[in-house]
């Protein structure tokens, strides 16, 4: 068998939707899977659709999440050219549409607008257009007069409308399809450009491509696909249909969701590692259903044959979880410079950051989490006495002003505030009292943080907040209670 080689060929519209690049994974996956090449193609014939920038993004999207493409716009692998564009410019897809009008496969078609209006029916409460082949019976010297006069055209791929077209695709296995439901779809538009359907086929044969790699959205044309390539008499491809993503809602994955790009995700605190094997696994997964992989990982385990028809659900909160997986295992360098800036959002004092960093590490999810679980730090918030109530710790009001008022001298007559120290006066206190370590330190936590819930515990809280700041909190806490 001939080398694997797959391609990524986005249209430049806008962000990279989580969709493309779960296309782009899995074309990359299944080609370094088989020591096989990963080409990068820009299909930008839909001049009304580009939107300036959207090669960067795609460039920048690419690099950020390592899909590294051994051929591109580039790095020239003998194919090129890697735009679409540029290759209507050289004439190519002209070249091989007239070569199907030689063969009777392909024809023009000068009808305008008005009359293609007319054929407009609906159908299951849509309207669709089906071409009644017109143009197809013009004259040899008809078509040629038509050319000469200027007279707008478009080029039509001649399909049968008797008999049915089989097409194999390896996750859904054997289609057919009656060849009646077969649109005699545009190759070549009135403004020269080749359509979408009829440039992708071309460029493919061209550029060796020896695996499809596609949402499923596009099982439909496939049919119309491979007649295309027999009319050539061209190989096709192996076809691997990936499933629909959908939202948790079940309805198709889209921009209002607020995720649906690569550049919402990053945008929203995910790290970009966490992305990738989510991604890969909407619509894959490994035998033994291992879910943390990183890339490398991912290539050794890919095996195509493993995705599902099923439409996969964008589950937000497995992300979530994720990354904070991937957040945990960080190396704690990278996570203070990434979280840094969120602290500095809501902590102007001067406490030691990284020692607050250091807490919140293994309690976030995402990035912005930071903020909400130290806000306390800057400034003590108002809170209900009730919250020193708590059923296991056996504390309620009554225990609680006890004990902050039994601690106060002892944390007044305190020097040394490092974390350690205070545990150690601390449980002193506790084995005099005969208690359980919880009964003095929920009181002392709730004090010191008027939360509930805090990425440490009350010495650690007080080590940061140091001895001014933790006693003028404790007394704050017992006229509370006093109250």
């Amino acid at each position: 068998m001939s080398k694997v080689r797959t391609r990524f060929a986005p249209s430049p519209t806008g962000r990279m939707h989580v969709g493309n690049l779960r296309t782009a994974l899995y074309a990359y996956l299944l080609a370094k899977h088989e020591g096989g090449d990963f080409i990068l193609r820009i299909e930008d014939t839909d001049q009304e659709r580009y939107v300036e920038g959207a090669v960067e993004i795609i460039y920048r999207t690419m690099q950020e999440t390592g899909l590294i493409h051994d051929e591109g716009p580039d790095k020239d692998g003998g194919c090129g050219p890697y735009v679409q564009s540029e290759r209507q410019k050289a004439g190519i897809y002209l070249e091989y549409a007239k070569k199907l009008i030689d063969k009777g496969q392909a024809y023009y078609c000068f009808c305008d607008k008005e009359r293609l209006e007319g054929l407009k029916r609906t159908v299951a409460g849509k309207e669709i257009t089906t071409y009644d082949k017109h143009c197809l019976h013009l004259s040899k010297e008809e078509v040629e007069a038509k050319l000469a006069a200027g007279v707008p055209y478009v080029i039509r791929q001649n399909n049968p409308t008797e008999g049915t077209t089989t097409f194999h695709d390896e996750i859904y296995g054997d289609i057919t399809v009656d060849n009646s439901e077969l649109d005699d779809m545009i190759l070549i538009k009135s403004d020269g450009y080749p359509t979408y359907n009829f440039a992708n086929v071309v460029d493919d044969h061209l550029m060796g491509i020896t695996h499809v790699v596609r949402g499923n959205e596009y099982l439909s044309s496939s049919p119309k696909y491979n007649r295309l390539y027999e009319a050539f008499g061209w190989e096709v491809p192996v076809y691997v249909h990936c499933p629909l993503i959908t939202d948790e809602n079940h309805n198709k994955l889209s921009k209002r969701s607020g995720h649906s790009s690569f550049e919402d995700l990053i945008d929203q605190g995910f790290l970009t590692e966490a992305v990738v094997n989510f991604v890969a696994l909407l619509g894959w997964s490994p035998a033994d259903n291992q879910e943390i992989m990183s890339l490398d990982e991912l290539i050794k385990r890919f095996d195509y044959h493993h995705m599902s028809k099923s439409p996969a659900v964008f589950d937000y909160t497995k992300l979530k979880w994720m990354n904070g997986e991937y957040i945990k295992a960080m190396d704690f360098d990278k996570f203070y410079e990434m979280a840094l800036p969120y602290i500095k959002k809501v902590i102007t004092k001067d406490y030691d950051l990284k020692k607050i960093a250091k807490m919140v590490q293994s309690r976030i999810e995402i990035f912005p989490d930071i903020e909400e679980h130290i806000d306390f730090f800057e400034k003590l918030p108002e809170y209900d006495p009730a919250m020193y109530t708590h059923k296991k710790m056996k504390t309620n009001a009554e225990t609680s002003l006890e004990v902050l008022q039994e601690v106060l001298p002892i944390l007044e007559a305190q020097e040394d505030y490092s974390n350690d120290a205070l545990y150690a006066s601390l449980c002193k206190y506790v084995e005099q009292k005969g208690c359980k370590n919880g009964y003095v330190m929920w009181p002392i936590r709730t004090a010191v943080s008027g939360k509930q819930m805090t990425p440490g515990g009350a010495t650690e809280l007080m080590e940061v907040l140091g001895k001014e700041e933790s006693i003028a909190r404790i007394k704050k806490g017992i006229e509370l209670l006093s109250e």
